[in-house]
């Protein structure tokens, strides 16, 4: 059983809940979507085919305690369904990056699952699966980037159409180079939204996209 794997590596979880924790990042190739301010084209690209017990030999090597698994879009790989019951076997804290097209149902009740939910500034929002939001779990995220003020108005919309706060944790996040954070801080704070404002921290400390 193998998985299409871009790259494995060490680093710091650059947002949601756990940021600043060591994270070993397993990001799976390939991505139906194409979201206009994506920073990891290069994982659209098949990548290595790769054995599921070698995936989990390299893990190991960095003695973590959490791993998220990335991509790409890792629910387009079946077999990302294996892995992800695998780490939560091996006692690691697991976590899940999806683009949120795709039905997180199957997905191992151990992982925390970190949905994003594209905006209209993303140019995928019309790829939301909706279904998803009735799965959610207060151990689960949703992440919404912001690229603009229309986007703010879109996400503050659903925030109340789906009262996403009540089902779990909610993110907002300013688009690099296209949103200014200070602006996006102060529209939060000014309409008292249950959310919690984040920033990229590997791309402040490295200005890439490792953490992620």
């Amino acid at each position: 059983m193998t998985l299409s794997i871009t790259e494995i590596f060490f680093s710091l979880q650059g947002e949601s809940r756990t940021i600043g924790i060591p994270t070993v990042f397993i990001r799976l190739a390939g991505c139906p979507l194409r979201c206009n301010y994506c920073d990891t084209r290069f994982a659209y690209e098949q990548g290595e085919e790769t054995p599921i017990a070698s995936i989990l030999e390299r893990v190991a090597q960095f003695q973590p305690r959490y791993v998220t698994v990335t991509g790409g879009e890792p629910l387009a790989q079946d077999n990302s369904l294996t892995l992800m019951k695998f780490l939560c076997d091996a006692g690691y804290n697991t976590s899940l990056e999806t683009g949120g097209m795709l039905d997180i149902s199957p997905v191992d009740p151990r992982v925390a699952r970190v949905i994003d939910l594209k905006t209209p500034g993303s140019g995928e929002s019309e790829s939301n699966c909706y279904d998803n939001i009735e799965q959610l779990r207060p151990n689960d995220q949703i992440k919404l980037v912001i690229c603009n003020e229309d986007d703010y108005i879109w996400a503050r919309e659903q925030l109340g159409k789906w009262q996403l706060a009540e089902r779990c944790e909610v993110l907002f996040s300013p688009c690099h180079d296209r949103q200014d954070a200070t602006e996006l801080a102060e529209w939060i704070l000014r309409d008292r939204l249950p959310v919690r404002f984040q920033l990229q921290l590997h791309k402040q400390l490295w200005g890439d996209e490792r953490g992620k």
